[in-house]
Formats: C-alpha cells, sequence, structure tokens
C-alpha cells in the first residue's frame, strides 16, 4: 500500500521501522609512511617540471604585476607634474594679465600728466611762453642739383692698382 505524504484525519502518522542497511564495502584509507626519511622519497621528472613551471609562471606573473605597479606610479607622477605645471601656467597668465591692466593704466594721458608734474616738476605751457614764428609759403624742398657720386670698397689688391695707374 502506496502512502501519500498528506495524510487525512489528525492521527499522527505511524512511523515504519527502519531497515537494517546493507553493509558497503569499506574503502581503504591511504596511510602514511612517516618512516623514511626526506632522501629516500623519490619524485618523477613529471612533478619536477610541472612544480618548476609553476615557479616559473608564479615568479613572471609577479614580475609582470609589478611592472604594472610601476608604471603605474610613474603615469602619476607625471599627471602630478603636468597638474603642478598647469597650475603654474595658469598663475604666470593671471599676473601678465594684471600686469597688462597695470602698463594700460600708466599710459593713460591723466596718469602721465600727474607725474610730470610731481616727479619732473613740469608745468603747462602759458600764453607768455608761446613764440609765433611766420614761415613763408614757398616749397622748402629742394631739387637734387648735384650728382651723389658713390665709390665702392675695394680690397687692397685693387687700392695697390688704382695709386699705380693714377701716377
Amino acid at each position: 500500500m502506496a502512502r501519500s505524504s498528506y495524510q487525512y484525519g489528525t492521527n499522527p502518522r505511524k512511523l515504519e521501522p527502519e531497515m537494517p542497511r546493507k553493509r558497503q564495502p569499506q574503502k581503504r584509507k591511504l596511510e602514511i609512511v612517516e618512516d623514511l626519511p626526506k632522501q629516500d622519497i623519490k619524485i618523477s621528472k613529471k612533478q619536477k617540471k610541472k612544480q618548476v613551471k609553476m615557479t616559473v609562471l608564479v615568479i613572471a606573473i609577479f614580475a609582470i604585476l609589478l611592472t604594472i605597479s610601476y608604471r603605474n606610479s610613474q603615469i602619476n607622477e607625471k599627471f602630478d607634474q603636468m597638474q603642478n605645471l598647469k597650475k603654474e601656467l595658469s598663475a604666470i597668465q593671471k599676473e601678465n594679465e594684471q600686469l597688462e591692466v597695470s602698463i594700460q593704466n600708466s599710459v593713460n594721458y591723466n596718469t602721465i600728466e600727474k607725474l610730470a608734474k610731481e616727479k619732473l616738476g613740469m608745468q603747462k605751457l602759458t600764453n607768455k611762453q608761446t613764440i609765433y614764428i611766420a614761415l613763408p609759403k614757398k616749397d622748402y624742398v629742394e631739387s637734387a642739383t648735384e650728382e651723389v657720386v658713390k665709390e665702392e670698397e675695394k680690397n687692397w689688391f685693387e687700392q695697390i692698382i688704382n695709386k699705380i695707374l693714377n701716377k
């Protein structure tokens, strides 16, 4: 009679007695022999090759990670240098703009007049200091009546020959 998982009624379900289990064959446990000295334990060539490969692999991975870390530190240093140079450039540009503004302010006519009065003791001209000159209204440009002769410099050999020939 198959029992379903749901029981109708309020009575508790009866437990069936456990059946004795079949005996399973026991697996043999490996015994560790500790009596042998380490020198007598032989490792096969394949195991040695695997150990060497793993060691080389671990060293290679460590070297790669170390190289990546070193490059990142160099990149960070260069980035910091670049940021510092940008800050320095902006400070110099601000100073340059301030100097340009101060130069423009100092070139102002009123500023020049003030400096001339204060430092140099200059004053504006009065009518008494003004002298008027009457000039005739003719053309003051003179025409070229004389020819301009241009002598080229000659080397020492040509000068000697000219002196000999002119005697």
